[in-house]
């Protein structure tokens, strides 16, 4: 795994950009605890109130310029939400979206454990390079996010943006800065996690709002 805070040599000072990440609000699959089988699942009554909050903690403590969201409902509401606060144009990246899970769409968060445990191709020491059938590996997902991360610092090397996404997400772009999967974060709905940047290589990320770890979904 590449790792993007590695350097030749001392950090630059000249730190300028900020990618201000933030998981969606709960959504009805988080709710029931279930993977969902269409990317057109809203969020839930909580989640919309989580977006508004995470809209006004926002406001207090960046200047974004732009939101940027996952294509999946409940990601375009959370950022509709944090755009409309913030008054704000909305962009959507395709390659945000969570990880397809294939085979396990319409399962409970429960069914996936009884899956793994199941298969003889799953390592538990390296789950992240495991797939449902049908799916990706967190591996797969990292490859496709981080190819959509590599043009945010190209497009945006001195902006504050607001990127709306999932935690598998979130937690991917987490394990490609640190080099490694272990000690990741998993945020939960409306974790807001700060990845500082200098248009090139990005700093180790902050937890801003969410300590505790999330669940996928």
């Amino acid at each position: 795994m590449l790792n993007s805070d590695e350097t030749d040599g001392p950090r630059s000072a000249a730190t300028t950009g900020k990618f201000i990440m933030v998981r969606h609000g709960e959504s009805e699959g988080n709710r029931e605890r279930r993977f969902t089988i269409s990317s057109e699942v809203g969020l839930t009554e909580l989640g919309v109130r989580q977006a508004h909050e995470v809209a006004r903690r926002i406001a207090q403590l960046f200047k974004p310029q732009i939101v940027v969201s996952s294509p999946f409902r409940r990601a375009r509401q959370t950022s509709e939400i944090i755009a409309r606060e913030l008054n704000l144009q909305i962009k959507t990246v395709h390659d945000l979206h969570e990880r397809d899970l294939g085979c396990l769409k319409g399962h409970s968060y429960g069914d996936l454990r009884a899956l793994v445990q199941k298969d003889p191709s799953y390592d538990p020491a390296r789950g992240w390079s495991w797939k449902p059938e049908g799916g990706e590996s967190y591996e797969d997902v990292r490859a496709r996010v981080m190819a959509a991360v590599d043009r945010l610092l190209l497009n945006h090397p001195q902006d504050e943006i607001v990127i709306v996404s999932h935690g598998g997400v979130m937690l991917s772009v987490w394990a490609h800065i640190i080099g490694q999967w272990h000690g990741s974060h998993l945020p939960p709905n409306c974790g807001i996690v700060l990845i500082e940047h200098d248009g090139r290589r990005m700093q180790v990320p902050k937890i801003v709002q969410g300590t505790d770890e999330g669940e996928l979904g």
